[in-house]
């Protein structure tokens, strides 16, 4: 009982975060639902470490890792930053991303993925050593890119 009403509060911990967030395209929308089979959670640190097989989901945006550490405020719970690592994948609309981690910064509304970093869009593929993704403008920046376009007469 306890661990569901510690889930649920830390649920509510995103909702500050995404109801600013409306207004721009590229922002993470709506509730966020996080499971994962172990939560540690240090109100003094103000983090909450998901581990084991962590799924976050919200209206357009599914993340997978083995470990998600997230950072809030002490007032109100805002979610500052998260840290994914081991095995993550990053689905939203055609696209799927991966790497071994990623971090999501709330107050520039970025993430970069290092670590083998891949963005793949149908078979189109862009790979590299850093991928910067800048949700508000839908924008991504590759150190190292390898691309592989194919043309829909490749078919």
């Amino acid at each position: 009982m306890f661990k569901r009403l510690f889930i649920i509060s830390i649920l509510l911990l995103f909702l500050p975060v995404l109801s600013n967030a409306e207004d721009q395209k590229a922002r993470i929308k709506g509730p966020i639902h996080i499971t994962s089979e172990s939560l540690t959670a240090d109100n003094k640190a103000h983090t909450a470490l998901f581990e084991k097989n962590v799924i976050a989901k919200t209206t357009d945006l599914t993340i997978h890792s083995d470990k998600m550490l997230v950072y809030y405020e002490e007032d109100g719970g805002t979610v500052t930053k998260i840290e994914a690592t081991g095995n993550v994948k990053v689905l939203r609309e055609s696209r799927i991303m991966t790497s071994k981690s990623a971090v999501y910064y709330a107050d520039e509304e970025k993430v970069i993925f290092t670590g083998e970093p891949r963005a793949m869009d149908g078979e189109n593929v862009v790979s590299g050593t850093k991928i910067t993704y800048f949700m508000n403008n839908d924008r991504f920046q590759v150190e190292n890119s390898r691309v592989v376009l194919k043309s829909k007469k490749d078919h």
